[in-house]
């Protein structure tokens, strides 16, 4: 007889030796098709469940923690990883980060079975999918292409009484288009959660719109360029922002959110923008847990804090640094709320409005990106960053797009971006082409920067 997760997970539960237990059981199934040169070439379905167990042991203030991650789908393999998690526990010393385990009871979707996903998510863009195929090979471009859909739902249940569900539907679509004689390239993606709202001839529209841009080559030096960065590229920026923000790493001197002489930035302005960076489990369209998830614990994760509740955060409010990532042992640190991580980010201006065309037809001169890559941190006391513009970079003059520029390397600090923008668009979803996979549920508005730097020309395509 098949074992339910809620049943390894009391399993689990009632099998420690330690005197404090956590549990996350994950479980998900996934589907995907993958393309190219206009051919689907593959397909498939997949499953896979993953455990972690918490063990602790001593008292609160004092406590170790063992932690062991594993797949488990029988009674005997979980009790393998709780004994390894109550054995490591036992031979650990006190944890920097000891707090209370989280307490409270069993939420009403507890009882309910791991949601799942098939390959008829894909029921209706796999037909326009196809037809896109067509008007492709009719038009000599070439089509690459993947998308994904899985459903991975979460189990968390706690020695201390807590019964915690949460399923999250995540997808994403990534395609790239290349002229038939792979001179010229564009990429095109979006996150979704079911499909439903992902035209794939809409999407090839702009593929070729982007594919007719670059029929005139112009070759442009290293130098500082007006920059319109389109929400995918913000995103890409604004993602890495978001996983610097540890505040124990700014209280202990590590980041650019560290006060010079101590402390964390924590209240400094950022910007002169009235602008919002902010996460909310509930965001439309980008819902996601509402409770902290934390299968190790880093300088902005504890394990200790696995199933408190966490709410909608402003990191940044009106251009001003609001709050940073942090534990209930972060936050005694710096004395300041405690505020976890959460699995989305949105970034909003205001008055920002409009689209990245509207925001093309009132720029004299400058450059629109579509995204970046290879992002690397260079000196983590600024934020500055290094990576390469990817996939097309065009020419705007006179409101218009009238052809493609070389790719070049980029070095830019995002938070010191945040203090010289210029103009804004309407936040939208969008997905980050480098960080997506990790990290999809973004929504960005589209960003002029008068002065991006451009530091060198690189030969990627």
């Amino acid at each position: 007889m098949k074992v339910t997760p809620q049943e390894l997970v009391e399993h689990a539960l009632a099998t420690t030796t330690s005197d404090g237990c956590v549990v996350i059981l994950s479980t998900t199934t996934s589907t995907n098709l993958r393309w190219a040169n206009n051919t689907l070439t593959t397909n498939g379905v997949m499953h896979h469940a993953t455990v972690t167990v918490v063990a602790t042991k001593g008292p609160a203030s004092k406590a170790t923690a063992g932690v062991v991650t594993g797949s488990a789908a029988a009674f005997e393999q979980i009790t393998d990883l709780v004994e390894s998690a109550d054995a490591a526990a036992a031979a650990a010393g006190p944890a920097e980060d000891a707090q209370p385990l989280a307490t409270g009871d069993a939420d009403a979707a507890w009882n309910q079975p791991p949601g799942t996903t098939t390959v008829s998510v894909f029921d209706s863009f796999a037909p326009a999918l196809g037809e896109a195929f067509g008007r492709a090979r009719d038009a000599k471009r070439v089509l690459y292409g993947y998308v994904e859909h899985e459903v991975t739902t979460t189990y968390l249940g706690s020695s201390t009484g807590l019964r915690l569900r949460h399923e999250q539907p995540t997808g994403h679509v990534g395609i790239t288009g290349k002229s038939a004689d792979l001179t010229r390239s564009a990429w095109v993606g979006q996150a979704t959660r079911d499909f439903g709202d992902v035209d794939a001839l809409e999407l090839d529209d702009e593929l070729a719109r982007r594919l007719g841009w670059a029929a005139r080559s112009v070759d442009l030096p290293a130098g500082r360029y007006e920059t319109l960065l389109p929400p995918t590229a913000v995103a890409d920026l604004m993602v890495y922002l978001y996983w610097s923000s540890s505040a124990r790493d700014a209280f202990d001197g590590r980041s650019v959110f560290s006060r010079p002489g101590g402390g964390t930035r924590v209240g400094d302005s950022l910007s002169p923008q009235d602008l919002r960076l902010y996460s909310d489990p509930a965001l439309a369209g980008l819902e996601c847990s509402p409770f902290v998830l934390a299968p190790q614990s880093t300088s902005e994760l504890s394990v200790f804090d696995n199933g408190l509740p966490v709410s909608e955060t402003d990191w940044i409010r009106g251009g001003e640094l609001s709050s940073l990532l942090q534990t209930r042992h972060s936050a005694e640190l710096t004395s300041l709320p405690v505020t976890p991580a959460i699995d989305n980010l949105a970034l909003s201006v205001t008055p920002g409005q409009g689209s990245v065309d509207d925001m093309v037809a009132r720029t004299e001169r400058g450059l629109l990106l579509t995204c970046l890559w290879y992002i690397r941190e260079v000196d983590p006391q600024t934020l500055l960053l290094t990576g390469l513009t990817r996939d097309g970079v065009y020419l705007v003059e006179n409101g218009e797009v009238t052809g493609a520029v070389n790719n070049f390397r980029f070095n830019e600090s995002p938070v010191d971006l945040l203090g010289r923008f210029t103009d804004a668009g309407a936040t939208v979803p969008t997905i980050s082409r480098e960080w997506g996979d990790y990290f999809p549920r973004t929504a960005m508005p589209t960003l002029r920067v008068p002065d991006f730097n451009m530091s060198s020309v690189s030969q990627a395509s």
